[in-house]
């Protein structure tokens, strides 16, 4: 759970991160920016800031903020009903960006796992992200990241996104974030 004061603090953050990324947002825009702490009140290593633009039946655009070794924990897109899951590129504006998917496991990975959550990380194929590269994710494929020393701003672009239906490897992980 955050507090309001957490909550004003991230939101504010997040917004200098995104103006270095060069990312212009509205007022309405960054006085909404969404603090997922995923549950766990450890906002420093596990959690994420985004900007959603649009989430139609069809496509969705978000900007995905993450402070200096912030991680998203490992997750999936299953399919919901006769939709596949959710597809999706990320493609790094600023920053550097630690993505892991299924696949052969790189030896010495970039990333730190968070403390005490170590059992919830399976998949250690690493792709790393800078400026102006982007990777393609299909549906169903285990993947977590994590922000390099300087922080990251990837930008998403996807189908439908239908956050509430992703499956965490992690059993303690809430994805809608409360707020005291």
């Amino acid at each position: 759970m955050l507090t309001q004061d957490e909550l004003a603090s991230a939101r504010n953050r997040a917004s200098v991160y995104l103006k270095s990324a060069g990312i212009v947002l509205t007022p309405e825009e960054t006085a909404n920016i969404e603090v997922a702490d995923f549950g766990l009140s450890q906002l420093e290593t596990t959690g994420l800031e985004l900007v959603v633009y649009l989430n139609t039946d069809r496509c969705c655009a978000k900007e995905l903020v993450l402070f200096p070794g912030q991680t998203c924990p490992e997750h999936r897109h299953p399919p919901v009903d006769d939709d596949p899951g959710k597809e999706e590129t990320f493609r790094c504006r600023w920053g550097e960006v630690y993505l892991y998917v299924e696949g052969e496991p790189t030896s010495n990975i970039q990333a730190v796992l968070p403390l005490g959550r170590e059992q919830t990380y399976t998949v250690f194929h690493e792709v790393v992200l800078k400026p102006g590269e982007q990777y393609t994710l299909m549906p169903g494929i285990l993947h977590w990241f994590q922000a390099g020393p300087q922080g990251a701003v990837v930008s998403e672009f996807s189908t439908k996104s239908r956050d509430e239906c992703d499956f965490f490897q992690d059993p303690e992980i809430q994805r809608a974030t409360q707020v005291a």
